[in-house]
C-alpha cells in the first residue's frame, strides 16, 4: 500500500513537471509526452486536468489559455479513449470556457473539435456545443485558423449527427462569404487561390439539402445581380446542389429559377454566363427527372417543362428573330437531361419545326429550322432507345426523311451540310431507316460527292457521312454505292483518254476519295480495295496520266489502310493484297524495259515513292508479330536476293537486286523496303540482319543519287533504333562511324556521309544510346564546315523534329520520354562555347542550329535559361539568314507573354530589331516581327511608354505593304500601340 502510494505521488509529480514545463516553460515537447503516458495509461485525462488545476484558475488569460491549450493538444490525440461520462464533464467545461478572454478561445476551440470527433458524444451535446459557439464566438472576427477550427467542428457534426435545429445558423456563418471575393496577397506561401475557396465553400453549400430554403433564394438574387462573378458563381453552385437535391427542395423555388436562367439566356452578353445558365437548366431537369413519383403527386418535371415550351416554343417559328437560337438552346438543354424529359419536350418541338420548315421558303431560314431539328435529333439519339418497345421518331420519320431530301437537293451549300448531318443521325438509329431509305440515302451521298469545285466542303461532308453509315450498313454499300464508283473510274477512264476535257481526272479523283472514305467496314474493303489496286495498274500502264493521280491513288490506299487497323483480319488483307501489289508495280518500273512508256516511271518519282512509304508504312504497323514474321521473310530476301515470288506480277525482264550493280532506278526502291523493316514491331526479328545492314550502309555512302542514299541511311537508321543493346548492336555502330568518318575526308561522298551521320546520330539520341553523345559532338564540329555548316545546323531541327516516314512512334520506334530535354542540357553548353569561339562567317550555322533546338522545346525548360540565351537570340535577329531570323522570332514571341520582366530589360534591342525585320525581304519574318511587336504590348506599360510614338511612326510603312497578310499583322500591331496607356486597355 504505502509503495502504492509511494509511486502515485512520484507520477504525480512527473506530471506536475511536465504540465509547468508546458504552461510556464512554453515548452511544446512535454504536450507530446503527456498525449503518450495517457495512451499508456499512465495517467488519466482527470489525472491531466487536476494537474492543470491552479493554471486554469491563473488570472492571467495567456497563463489560462497555455493550460487548456495543453490539454486540447492531448484530447486531439486521446480522444478515442474517452468514456461517455468524461465526455459530458469535459464538454461542459469547455462550452463554459467560451466565455473566457478572447486569447483562451483558439484553444478551447481545438477541445471542442476533438470532442467533435468522439463516437461516445451523447445525443444534445452537439446542438450545445453549436448553440454555444454561436452565442459566444464572433466567428467572422477570428484568424484563419481558428475559423477552419469551427468549419471542422460543424463538418464533424455533420458526418456523425443527422438532426441539428440550427441549420439557419449554420447556413448563416458559412454563407455570409458567398459569393467569395478574394485576392492572394503576393507572395502567399500558401498557395490558396481563389477558385480553392470558391470550391471549398461550394461543396459546403451543397452538402445538404436542408440549406435548400436558404440557399436557392440567394442564388436566384446573386443570378439577378449585375456581377459577371457572382452569375458565374451561383449558377455553377445551383448546378452542384442538383446532385443533392430532390423535387421537395425545388418545388417552390422553380418558377423564379426558370425566370432568372431564362432571362441570362436570352440577354446574356457573356458566353461563359449562357453556357453555365444552360448546364444549371439540364441540372434542374435532371434532378426532377430523377424524383419517384407517387400516384397522388405532383408531376415537376412535366409542369416545369411545360413552362419551358410555353415561353420558348413561339420563339421557334421565327428563324430570323434573335431569340430563336436561346430558345432552342434552353429546350435541348432541358430535354438532354432524361429520357422523359426527351420525350416531353421532342413531342411538341419536332411537329412544329417539320411545320415550319415546310412553311418557310428561303434556305437561310430552312438552315436554321433544320439545324435546330438537328439537335432534337441528336437527343433522341441518345435517349430513344431507353426502356422503349418502339423505334424513337418512327411516327415522325416520313416527313423527317421528305425535309433531310429537300436540304440535300437544296442549291445551298450550307442547307445541304446541315441535311447530310442529320442523314447521318437518322441513320445512326438502328432500325428507323429501312432499306429503300438507305438506297436513297446512298443516290444522295453519290451526287453530293461529285459536286462542283465551290461546293468542295459540301462532297467532303458527303464522303465522310458515307463512311460512318456504311459501317452500320456495308450491305446496302457494297450493292449500291461501291459499284458505281468503280463504273465512274472505267468510265473516267475512258472520256480521258478520247481527250474530252480536264473535267473528268477532276472526277476521278474525287472517285477515289469516295472510294476511301467508304471503306470503314471489312467488307467493303474486299470490294474497294481491288477496285483501287486496279486502278493504279491502269494509270501505270496508261499514256495520259501523270503523278497527280498516281498519288492521289495512294492517299486513298493510306486512308483505307488507316482504318483497317482496327480490324485485325482486315489489316492483314490488306498488307497481303496492296503490298505485293505496289512493290509489283514499283519494280517493274525499275527495270530497263525498251517497250514500257516513260509514264511508266511514274512510280519512281519522289512525290510518288513518299506517297507509297506511306500506304506501305501505316499497313505494316499494326501486324500482329506472327503476320509480320511471314511477311518479312518474304519481303527482305525479294531485296537481298531478287525473290519475286511474292510479288503478284513476277515476269520481268530482268533481275530486281538493288543492292548490287544495278540501275539507279532498282536503287530507289530501298525506301519502300524502309517503309516496311522500320514499321515492323521492335519483336519482330529481321532475317538475314548481319547482310541487309551491312548493304544499307553500302548504298547509304554510294555514289548514286541522294534519294536513294538518304533512304538507305533512314533505314538503317530505323533498324539501329529498335535493336537491342549488345554485341551485334555495337559492331553495327562501329561499322557506320567508320564509314562516317571515311566519307566525311575531302571527296564526293561527303554529303552522304553527313547524311548517314544524321540519321544515325537521330536513332541514338531518341533512345538516350551512351554513343549519341560523341555522334552529337562530331555533328557540332561539323557547323565550323565551310562545306557542310549550313546542312548541319538544319540538322538540328531534324534531330528535334517528328518524322513522319521513319523513327517515329506509330513505327514502334524506340523513343524516350523528354529526349528533347536532355539533348539541350547535353548540347547546349557545346553550341554556346562553339559560337563564342567560331570565326564570324560561319557564326549564324551555330544560331541556327541554336534557334532549331529552342524551337523544339516547352516553355518550362525554356525559362529557366532565359537570361543566359536572350543575348544571342538577340544576336541571331541580325543574322542575314531569313531561316534563322523566322525561327528566332517564333521562338521570342512566346517569351514576351511568359517572361515580361526579363524580356523588358531588353526592350529598347527587341523593338529596334522587330521594327528593322518587318522590312524583311521573307514575307514569313515580315509577319513574325510585327507579331513579334504585337507581343510587346503585353509587357508592362511603363516600360513600353516611351517607345509608343516611335513603333506607331515606323509601323506606317508596313501598312502599305503589297501583301494583304502583313499588312493585316501591321493594322493588329498598331492598333495595340496606339491603345497602349489608355483607360481601360
Amino acid at each position: 500500500m504505502a509503495a502504492a502510494a509511494e509511486e502515485a505521488l512520484t507520477s504525480a509529480g512527473a506530471l506536475g513537471g511536465l504540465v509547468q514545463d508546458y504552461v510556464v516553460g512554453q515548452q511544446d515537447g512535454p504536450a507530446a509526452e503527456v498525449a503518450a503516458d495517457v495512451k499508456s495509461g499512465r495517467y488519466t485525462v482527470l489525472q491531466v486536468v487536476e494537474a492543470l488545476g491552479s493554471c486554469l484558475e491563473n488570472p492571467e488569460p495567456r497563463t489560462r489559455g497555455r493550460g487548456i491549450q495543453l490539454l486540447s493538444q492531448v484530447l486531439l490525440q486521446c480522444h478515442p479513449l474517452l468514456l461517455e461520462k468524461e465526455v459530458v464533464h469535459l464538454t461542459l467545461f469547455y462550452e463554459n470556457q467560451l466565455k473566457d478572454h478572447h486569447l483562451v478561445i483558439p484553444s478551447v476551440l481545438q477541445g471542442l473539435r476533438a470532442l467533435s470527433m468522439c463516437d461516445v458524444l451523447p445525443p444534445g451535446l452537439a446542438v450545445s456545443v453549436l448553440k454555444a459557439i454561436f452565442q459566444e464566438v464572433h466567428v467572422q472576427s477570428l484568424t484563419q485558423m481558428d475559423r477552419h477550427t469551427v468549419y471542422s467542428i460543424i463538418t464533424n457534426f455533420m458526418r456523425t449527427r443527422e438532426e441539428g435545429p440550427f441549420v439557419e445558423e449554420l447556413f448563416e456563418v458559412t454563407s455570409c462569404y458567398f459569393p467569395v471575393d478574394f485576392t492572394p496577397p503576393p507572395n502567399d506561401p500558401h498557395g490558396i487561390q481563389r477558385e480553392d475557396l470558391i470550391l471549398s465553400l461550394r461543396a459546403v453549400l451543397a452538402s445538404t439539402p436542408r440549406f435548400a430554403e436558404f440557399l436557392l433564394p440567394l442564388l436566384i438574387e446573386k443570378v439577378d445581380s449585375e456581377m459577371l462573378s457572382a452569375k458565374l458563381d451561383s449558377l455553377q453552385t445551383l448546378n452542384a446542389c442538383c446532385a443533392v437535391y430532390g423535387q421537395k427542395e425545388l418545388k417552390d423555388f422553380l418558377p423564379s429559377l426558370w425566370a432568372s436562367i431564362r432571362r441570362e439566356v436570352f440577354q446574356t452578353s457573356s458566353e461563359r454566363v449562357e453556357a453555365e445558365g444552360l448546364a444549371a437548366l439540364h441540372s434542374l431537369s435532371a434532378c426532377l427527372s430523377r424524383s419517384v413519383l407517387e400516384a397522388d403527386a405532383e408531376d415537376l418535371l412535366d409542369s416545369f417543362l411545360g413552362s419551358i415550351l410555353e415561353d420558348c416554343r413561339h420563339h421557334l417559328c421565327e428563324p430570323d428573330m434573335k431569340l430563336v437560337w436561346p430558345s432552342a438552346k434552353l429546350l435541348q438543354a432541358a430535354a438532354g437531361a432524361s429520357a422523359r424529359a426527351c420525350d416531353r419536350i421532342t413531342s411538341t418541338v419536332i411537329p412544329l419545326l417539320l411545320e415550319q420548315f415546310n412553311r418557310h421558303g428561303q434556305s437561310s431560314q430552312r438552315r436554321t429550322i433544320l439545324e435546330m431539328l438537328l439537335g432534337f435529333l441528336k437527343l433522341q439519339q441518345k435517349w430513344g432507345n431507353e426502356d422503349k418497345d418502339e423505334i424513337p421518331l418512327s411516327g415522325f420519320k416520313a416527313p423527317i426523311c421528305s425535309l433531310v431530301s429537300l436540304a440535300l437537293t437544296d442549291p445551298s451549300t450550307q442547307l445541304q451540310l446541315v441535311g447530310i448531318r442529320a442523314l447521318t443521325v437518322l441513320g445512326a438509329q438502328p432500325g428507323l431507316l429501312s432499306t429503300e431509305d438507305l438506297e436513297l440515302a446512298a443516290d444522295h451521298l453519290y451526287r453530293l460527292s461529285f459536286l462542283k469545285e465551290d461546293s468542295q466542303s459540301c462532297s467532303l461532308a458527303a464522303m465522310e457521312a458515307s463512311g460512318t453509315l456504311a459501317t452500320l450498313y456495308p450491305t446496302v454499300f457494297i450493292s449500291h454505292l461501291v459499284p458505281r464508283l468503280a463504273a465512274e473510274l472505267r468510265t473516267g477512264d475512258t472520256e480521258l483518254a478520247s481527250g474530252e476535257g480536264p473535267s473528268y481526272q477532276a472526277r476521278r479523283l474525287r472517285c477515289l476519295q469516295a472510294l476511301a472514305a467508304v471503306s470503314t467496314h471489312p467488307s467493303i474493303v474486299r470490294e474497294t480495295l481491288p477496285v483501287l489496286l486496279q486502278h493504279l495498274r491502269r494509270v501505270h500502264r496508261g499514256n495520259n496520266a501523270d503523278s497527280i493521280e498516281v498519288i492521289a491513288v495512294c492517299r486513298s490506299l493510306h486512308l483505307v489502310a488507316g482504318q483497317c487497323q482496327q480490324e485485325p483480319e482486315s489489316c492483314w488483307y490488306f498488307h497481303q493484297t496492296a503490298i505485293p501489289c505496289l512493290l509489283g508495280l514499283a519494280v517493274q518500273a525499275s527495270m530497263p524495259e525498251k517497250g514500257l512508256p516513260n509514264l511508266g516511271k511514274l512510280l519512281l518519282e519522289e512525290e510518288v515513292l513518299a506517297a507509297m512509304v506511306s500506304v506501305i508504312s501505316t499497313a505494316s504497323t499494326h501486324l500482329s508479330p506472327e503476320l509480320a514474321a511471314r511477311s518479312v521473310a518474304l519481303i527482305v530476301p525479294l531485296f537481298l536476293d531478287g525473290d519475286v515470288s511474292l510479288l503478284s506480277e513476277n515476269s520481268f525482264p530482268s533481275k530486281f537486286l538493288p543492292f548490287q550493280n544495278s540501275s539507279s532506278e532498282q536503287k530507289r526502291l530501298v525506301a519502300l523496303l524502309m517503309a516496311f523493316v522500320c514499321s515492323l514491331p521492335r519483336n519482330v526479328e529481321i532475317p538475314r540482319l548481319d547482310r541487309l545492314m551491312q548493304e544499307l550502309l553500302t548504298l547509304s555512302c554510294h555514289h548514286d543519287g541522294l534519294f536513294s542514299c538518304t533512304a538507305a541511311a533512314k533505314c538503317f537508321a530505323g533498324l539501329l533504333n529498335k535493336h537491342p543493346a549488345g554485341q551485334q548492336l555495337d559492331e553495327f555502330l562501329q561499322k557506320a562511324m567508320e564509314k562516317v568518318e571515311a566519307g566525311l575526308n575531302p571527296g564526293p561522298y561527303r554529303t552522304q556521309a553527313f547524311t548517314l551521320l544524321l540519321w544515325v546520330t537521330k536513332a541514338l539520341v531518341l533512345r538516350y544510346h551512351p554513343l549519341s553523345s560523341c555522334l552529337t559532338e562530331r555533328l557540332m564540329g561539323l557547323l565550323s564546315d565551310t562545306e557542310l555548316g549550313p546542312a548541319a545546323a538544319d540538322g538540328f531541327s531534324l534531330l528535334m523534329a517528328d518524322c513522319p516516314d521513319v523513327l517515329h512512334r506509330a513505327g514502334h520506334a524506340e523513343i524516350r520520354i523528354m529526349f528533347r530535354q536532355r539533348f539541350f542540357t547535353d548540347s547546349m553548353p557545346a553550341l554556346v562555347q562553339g559560337f563564342h569561339a567560331a570565326h564570324q562567317n560561319v557564326k549564324p550555322n551555330y544560331l541556327k542550329g541554336l534557334s532549331h533546338v529552342l524551337n523544339s522545346l516547352p516553355k518550362s525548360v525554356l525559362l529557366p535559361e532565359l537570361p543566359t540565351l536572350l543575348s544571342l537570340l538577340l544576336e541571331a535577329l541580325s543574322c542575314t539568314d531569313s531561316v534563322v531570323q523566322l525561327s528566332t522570332l517564333s521562338c521570342l514571341q512566346p517569351l514576351l507573354l511568359d517572361a515580361p520582366q526579363v524580356m523588358s530589360l531588353h526592350i529598347d534591342t527587341l523593338i529596334t530589331k522587330f521594327l528593322n525585320l518587318s522590312c524583311s525581304p521573307s514575307m514569313a519574318v515580315r509577319i513574325a516581327a510585327l507579331q513579334c511587336i504585337y507581343a510587346l504590348t503585353r509587357l508592362p506599360t511603363p516600360v513600353l511608354l516611351p517607345y509608343k510614338m516611335q513603333v506607331i511612326r515606323a509601323l506606317a510603312k508596313p501598312l502599305d505593304d503589297k501583301k494583304r497578310l502583313v499588312r493585316r499583322e501591321a493594322v493588329t500591331a498598331r492598333g495595340a500601340w496606339f491603345l497602349l496607356g489608355s483607360p481601360g486597355s
